[in-house]
């Protein structure tokens, strides 16, 4: 309904999933995708991936509630030129829909600041060649903790257990939204997967577990 009340955007087909999408866009042939995320039978970044593959004439611009680095270099590497967020408002869409239909990327300021924090670390390559952008992308998902040979515990992914440091840190989730340049409502879903998978109930518990485990800030730096 957003999209059909832009100016000179023209809503051809809405999928339901990934291997939905991938059938109209070869029925209708538009030139930009809305593409969620998380779906399905086949995801965001698989349907991304094939579409581009198999239709090079259609840009992917993904709109999800999702901003951790996993989904967000996922969906780049298939080949996605714009990366939103679903608190983008009308104006933020239809912006990188056009600049994505020029040409240029379609990243919302929140993305672009996370890609230049992770670009500014010391794992950024000194050159701009594409093979060089090729391995900064693989360095870049890697945890900063990836110098530890042991995984995770319980499964938690290296963003969770980031948000999960911050809370031992004693940050709310606006400010650990601000920190990590994501939305309050990916920190409360992060917050939400976290508990699942530690089997903690509160704030207090995640604490002690994130000290149990060597996952605090603090615990970290002995």
């Amino acid at each position: 309904m957003l999209l059909g009340l832009l100016p000179g955007i023209e809503v051809v087909g809405a999928a339901t999933d990934g291997e939905e999408a991938v059938r109209l866009v070869a029925e209708h042939a538009p030139d930009v995708v809305l593409m969620d995320l998380r779906m399905p039978r086949c995801d965001g970044v698989e349907a991304t991936r094939l579409i581009r593959a198999q239709h090079p004439g259609t840009e992917v611009v993904v709109l999800t509630t999702y901003a951790d680095d996993d989904s967000l270099f996922a969906a780049l590497q298939a080949g996605a030129r714009g990366y939103l967020t679903k608190d983008a408002g009308a104006e933020e869409i239809a912006r990188a829909i056009a600049d994505v239909r020029a040409g240029a990327a379609g990243l919302s300021p929140q993305v672009q600041r996370r890609l230049l924090e992770r670009l500014a670390g010391p794992s950024a390559p000194s050159t701009a060649s594409a093979g060089a952008v090729d391995e900064s992308v693989d360095r870049l998902q890697q945890p900063r903790s990836a110098r530890q040979p042991q995984p995770l515990p319980d499964g938690l992914t290296a963003r969770e257990a980031e948000v999960l440091a911050l809370i031992a840190d004693g940050l709310s989730n606006a400010e650990i939204a601000e920190a990590l340049f994501v939305s309050p409502a990916t920190v409360k879903t992060h917050i939400n997967n976290l508990f699942a998978k530690t089997a903690v109930r509160d704030r207090a518990q995640a604490v002690s577990y994130a000290f149990r485990h060597g996952l605090s800030r603090g615990s970290q730096a002995d």
